[in-house]
C-alpha cells in the first residue's frame, strides 16, 4: 500500500490587503466530501452519518483526511483573481453543460465546501489551488469571493493533497487519474509521492501509467474524461492501438466530422468500433519434408509468422535450425538486396 505523506504544516497568515478572515466553526464542516454540517449529528442526519459509514474505505480515508484538513484552521474569502491553478493539472476538461450546472449549484446554495490554497511558491501576494478548480472556476465566473483554507505547503504535499481529495471522493475517472499519474511523473515526483496522491500501490500505478503513456495523447484528448469506462475498456483500447495500423486510423477518426459534437463516452466508443477488426485466426499449416515427415508447422497471423517445430517428430530440428538462423538471415538479405 502507499505510504501517505503528511501536509498537516502551519497555516499562513493572509496578506494585509485580504479581508479580514471570518473564522469558521471546524466542527461544522467537511470539506474534502463537501459537505456543510458537523460530524456528529442526531436524528435523520444522523441516518446519513450511518449511510457514509457504510461506504467504500476510500471515502473512509477522504473521512480522516477532511477532519485533519479542518482541525485548528481558518477558512478566508479570497479574491479568485489572485488564486493560480495547480501547476499540475488532474482534471480534463468539462463540458459547458456541466460547468453550467456546477456554477448554478453554488449561485443557488453558495460554496458549503472550501477550497485548499497555498501561497505561490514564486509570485508573492498569490496562491496556488491544491484542489477546489471547479469551485474556483464557479467563483470567478460569477464575480464572488472564493472560500479557501491556506496552507503552507511543498510540491510533493500539495500534489498529494491534490491527488488524495480526488481519490478519496472518487471524483476523477480512470483515465484523468492516468493522466494525472504520468504528469507528476514527468515532473520527476517519486513514485511513492504518486501513489500516495493517488493512494494505489506499485502494480495499480503502473497500470495507469502505462495507459497513460501507450495511447496518444492526442486521442487521450480528444475522447475526454469518459466517466463510463474503467481500466479494462482503457486496456483494450491500449491493445488495440498497438495492432497493424489502428494507431494512425484512431488518430485520423478523431479529426472526422462530427467527432467531438458527441458526448466523451460516445468518442471512446467510436474509437474502438473504427479500430476494431474481427481477427481471423489463422490454422497452422503443416510443413512436410520431402520425405513425408511433418517437422514443422508455419502460422500466419496479422504481421506475424510462427515457426513451430514437433521435438517428437524430429528431435533437434528445431535447435539446428536455430543455429543456422544467422546464415539464414544473411541470404536472405543478400536476397533482397539483389533484388
Amino acid at each position: 500500500m502507499a505510504r501517505k505523506i503528511s501536509f498537516d504544516l502551519p497555516v499562513a497568515e493572509p496578506h494585509a490587503s485580504q479581508e479580514a478572515p471570518t473564522a469558521v466553526p471546524t466542527s461544522k464542516v467537511r470539506p474534502l466530501l463537501g459537505l456543510d454540517r458537523s460530524l456528529k449529528q442526531p436524528g435523520a442526519l444522523g441516518a446519513i452519518s450511518q449511510t457514509l459509514g457504510g461506504m467504500s474505505e476510500k471515502v473512509k480515508r477522504a473521512d480522516e483526511l477532511e477532519k485533519k484538513l479542518v482541525e485548528g484552521q481558518t477558512i478566508v474569502d479570497l479574491d479568485p483573481a489572485v488564486v493560480d491553478n495547480s501547476f499540475v493539472p488532474d482534471r480534463m476538461e468539462a463540458s459547458a453543460a456541466a460547468e453550467a450546472a456546477f456554477r448554478d449549484l453554488i449561485r443557488e446554495y453558495g460554496q458549503n465546501s472550501p477550497i485548499l490554497v497555498r501561497p505561490h511558491p514564486e509570485v508573492p501576494d498569490r496562491f496556488q489551488v491544491a484542489f477546489g478548480h471547479r469551485r474556483l472556476r464557479a467563483a470567478r465566473s460569477l464575480g464572488i469571493k472564493v472560500r479557501a483554507v491556506v496552507r503552507v505547503l511543498s510540491d510533493d504535499e500539495l500534489v498529494v493533497a491534490q491527488g488524495q481529495e480526488n481519490s478519496g471522493r472518487t471524483d476523477l475517472t480512470f483515465i484523468e487519474r492516468a493522466r494525472f499519474a504520468a504528469r507528476l511523473l514527468d515532473r520527476k515526483f517519486s513514485r511513492e509521492t504518486i501513489m500516495a496522491a493517488l493512494n494505489v500501490d506499485k502494480a495499480a500505478l503502473s497500470r495507469l501509467i502505462t495507459v497513460a503513456t501507450r495511447v496518444p495523447l492526442e486521442v487521450i484528448e480528444a475522447i475526454g474524461a469518459a466517466p463510463g469506462f474503467g481500466r479494462v475498456r482503457w486496456q483494450e483500447l491500449t491493445d488495440l492501438l498497438e495492432q497493424d495500423d489502428n494507431r494512425r486510423r484512431a488518430l485520423a477518426h478523431v479529426k472526422a466530422a462530427g467527432f467531438q459534437d458527441l458526448e466523451s463516452d460516445k468518442r471512446f466508443e467510436s474509437i474502438v468500433s473504427a479500430i476494431r477488426t474481427t481477427a481471423t485466426r489463422s490454422r497452422p499449416e503443416p510443413w512436410s519434408a520431402t520425405d513425408g515427415t511433418h517437422a514443422a508447422r508455419v502460422m500466419r497471423n496479422g504481421k506475424k509468422t510462427t515457426l513451430t517445430f514437433d521435438d517428437r517428430v524430429a528431435p533437434r530440428f528445431g535447435d539446428f535450425v536455430r543455429e543456422k538462423l544467422q546464415s539464414l538471415y544473411d541470404e536472405y538479405k543478400a536476397t533482397e538486396h539483389d533484388s
